[in-house]
């Protein structure tokens, strides 16, 4: 049974996936949308992109539509979320924006180590917290959370982003704690280097080789194939874990 199936409402369950834009959120939109759900893609800075890629989706026969906020700016994303939990709820929400700001720890300054922090963790908060009543009256609701094998292993030069990351660990395992008697499940997906983007500039072939044991970089549909998984009816009693999809690298 598909994702979106179950839904005693005539209108497909909705899916909020931040960070729509990039390499990954928009492989995750496309999965949900051809699993039947009615995606909400977002942007922040590239609103053109998560545009994009909700019209991508719709011309595959999908339904999406595109917002933009900046997940780390509370009022802001309060407004969002009121807007949106204006037209019924929203059962799914995929916290996926996240930045990078690469410094060694002791050379780096508060501004970097707070906006990456603000994007990934608060941004989590601003973005979760008003969707959970709903989603808690409807008696149902997927969040899924990526993170980053950096957030298990840490990484050098990313203290900030490790430490942002592994922190959606642990309010993931709380939060998944608080709603699992309203039919809510609470993950985290936390991805190796994926082919697209940051990953293609970072590593190299041979670098890859040595780092991830498949001896390949994963692609974004692999990591949105798992997030798929989560988001379905066959995923209810998956909750609270935190699955790697990094070729083994951990």
């Amino acid at each position: 049974m598909n994702g979106a199936h179950g839904n005693t409402a005539a209108q497909p369950r909705r899916a909020l996936v931040t960070g729509g834009s990039g390499a990954i959120g928009a492989a995750i939109c496309r999965r949900l949308a051809a699993d039947g759900f009615h995606v909400v893609v977002h942007g922040n800075a590239n609103r053109t992109r998560a545009e994009a890629v909700a019209a991508a989706i719709r011309e595959a026969g999908g339904t999406a539509d595109a917002v933009a906020f900046d997940v780390a700016d509370a009022a802001a994303t309060a407004a969002a979320m009121q807007a949106l939990l204006a037209d019924g709820p929203v059962q799914v929400v995929v916290n996926n924006a996240g930045i990078h700001d690469d410094a060694p720890m002791a050379g780096m300054d508060e501004a970097r180590w707070k906006r990456v922090v603000d994007v990934s963790l608060h941004g989590f908060f601003h973005v979760t917290q008003p969707l959970l009543l709903p989603m808690a009256r409807a008696r149902w609701g997927r969040i899924v959370s990526i993170s980053s094998v950096a957030a298990v292993l840490g990484n050098r030069g990313q203290a900030n982003y490790a430490a942002a990351k592994a922190a959606l660990h642990g309010a993931t395992r709380s939060l998944a704690r608080e709603m699992a008697s309203r039919g809510i499940t609470a993950n985290v997906v936390a991805p190796g280097v994926i082919g697209g983007g940051m990953a293609d500039e970072a590593f190299d072939a041979t670098r890859i080789r040595e780092l991830v044991p498949a001896g390949r970089a994963g692609t974004p549909e692999e990591v949105a194939a798992v997030v798929g998984f989560l988001c379905s009816d066959a995923a209810g009693y998956v909750n609270g874990q935190v699955i790697g999809v990094n070729g083994g690298m951990a």
